[in-house]
């Protein structure tokens, strides 16, 4: 059990690491809404003011150097608009394989993440890097679509190539307490994804509460996220330090009595270093050292990446980046 939880007697028996059974849960949707039911509430307050606290906290100049490169190594770097193009993808691709072309001690992105018709033409870029390639799914961003079309988009993805698949959940099941169906798509999702990695998207910013955050992290852990995702970005608002707190500690809590680590990724309106380190200081301090990894954490971004850069010469020279040495998207 999960040191500092405290679990209400309808969950407490799923919440023990010798009888929990996710497969059980999932089998009927009286007894998932009643453990999703069950699961303990978020103090509001304290998780909002241990969020303050932790912004608070500085770096040393050697510890931020650290991490602005292991922010670097976390992106997604992702374009997912109506005007993409193959150009702009292949650009995008470059910069994620090399973020500062005359500096090759710059890490490489996570990820280059796009729409499914233009996984192939990132593929294609990116070759043999160490870069993957993710594509957004399932009918990007609302959700809005039937299951066969969700999984036709997904497939599409798949067969293009991608690595990793961003799908939506439908938000609107979720808040009128269909659980099992949520849980349906999303496992039906992950076969579909085959050896690819899910990632699904709760789209924070409509659960209106933070017990309704922990409720769908619960639930998409349980169905075989292979990464919970705050936002599709097209939300407002979309990642907050509070939220992705209140998802750290489920992934942690999950793990504790599953055995199966989760990633997490934060998304949308992450623009700065300073909201980088922010992410970065609260995964240390709710799930440990061992998160802070490409495998266990990313942050899906377009413009973080420039001021990264600018940051990281200003640590090592003193000197701010010019406008004309750090590429646009």
């Amino acid at each position: 059990m999960p040191s500092g939880s405290s679990i209400p007697a309808l969950a407490r028996r799923y919440l023990d690491a010798a009888s929990f059974d996710a497969q059980s849960l999932l089998s009927s949707e009286d007894r998932l809404s009643r453990f999703l039911a069950g699961l303990p509430g978020v103090d509001q307050v304290g998780c909002e003011q241990r969020a303050a606290a932790l912004a608070t906290r500085s770096l040393k100049t050697s510890s931020k150097l650290r991490a602005i490169e292991l922010a670097i190594s976390m992106i997604d770097l992702t374009t997912l608009e109506g005007a993409d193009t193959d150009g702009k993808v292949r650009t995008l691709c470059a910069k994620a394989r090399r973020p500062e072309p005359a500096d090759t001690t710059v890490p490489s992105v996570a990820a280059v993440c796009v729409y499914p018709d233009l996984v192939a033409t990132a593929c294609r870029a990116l070759g043999k890097s160490t870069v993957v390639v993710a594509s957004v799914a399932t009918a990007f961003p609302s959700g809005r679509a039937s299951l066969a079309v969700k999984l036709a988009d997904v497939a599409d993805a798949v067969a293009s190539g991608a690595d990793e698949i961003d799908m939506v959940i439908d938000r609107g099941a979720f808040l009128e307490g269909r659980a099992g169906r949520v849980a349906e798509e999303i496992v039906a999702v992950r076969a579909a994804c085959g050896d690819a990695h899910l990632k699904v998207i709760l789209e924070t910013g409509e659960l209106a509460t933070y017990d309704h955050v922990r409720q769908a992290s619960w639930l998409a852990m349980l169905a075989g996220a292979d990464f919970i995702k705050t936002s599709t970005g097209k939300v407002t608002p979309a990642s907050t330090v509070p939220v992705a707190l209140v998802m750290l500690e489920a992934v942690r809590d999950f793990e504790a009595v599953s055995g199966r680590a989760v990633g997490v990724k934060v998304a949308g309106g992450i623009r700065t270093t300073k909201d980088a380190v922010r992410y970065l200081v609260a995964v240390n301090e709710t799930v440990g050292a061992s998160y802070l990894c490409a495998e266990r954490f990313r942050i899906g971004a377009s413009s973080l990446l420039n001021d990264l850069l600018q940051q990281r010469r200003k640590q090592l020279t003193g000197a701010y980046a010019g406008t004309d040495d750090v590429s646009v998207e």
